[in-house]
């Protein structure tokens, strides 16, 4: 695991990894594999550069550093529903967040192995996650590497943070 809770500032619970959810949808893994090795998509799904996804390789080279991680923390400043979901579909998916260095991000997903835990997602709780930065096949508008971001673990704090 790559959260170290046990030095995080304040009482954290780990709600998601997604090692845990992979091992519930083989199903998801073959497609997201097929879509690397298909030449007929040749600007379709991940590049495979780091083992094709969920793969033991693919794992190793998280493990390993090979493949980049983005680490994010901060304080929950806003819950709010983002996208286009079902009608009466109220259930909060996406947080900004306060970063430690002060800037916000609000486009912050929440990621759960349970459902319940989403509950714990207030204004003023802390949040640690790290992202599996993984090249896309098709480069960015500007010619450079495009990556998928891949949540691999979150966690929350129990209490809103002084």
């Amino acid at each position: 695991m790559f959260l170290q809770l046990d030095q995080a500032p304040v009482p954290m619970k780990r709600v998601y990894l997604l090692s845990e959810e992979l091992k519930n949808s083989p199903e998801y893994v073959a497609i997201v594999q097929a879509l690397t090795l298909n030449p007929t998509k040749p600007s379709m799904g991940l590049r495979g550069r780091h083992g094709l996804y969920g793969s033991p390789q693919w794992w190793a080279s998280i493990e390993q550093r090979q493949m980049p991680l983005l680490f994010v923390s901060g304080t929950i400043r806003r819950t709010y529903v983002a996208g286009m979901g079902e009608e009466g579909d109220d259930e909060i998916n996406s947080i900004e967040l306060l970063l430690d260095d002060g800037s916000v991000r609000n486009d912050v997903g929440i990621y759960v192995n349970d459902k319940a835990d989403i509950a714990l997602f207030r204004v003023g709780c802390r949040v640690e996650l790290v992202y599996a930065l993984d090249e896309m096949k098709k480069p960015a508008p500007d010619g450079s590497i495009d990556y998928s971001k891949n949540a691999l673990e979150m966690a929350i704090s129990l209490e809103p943070v002084k």
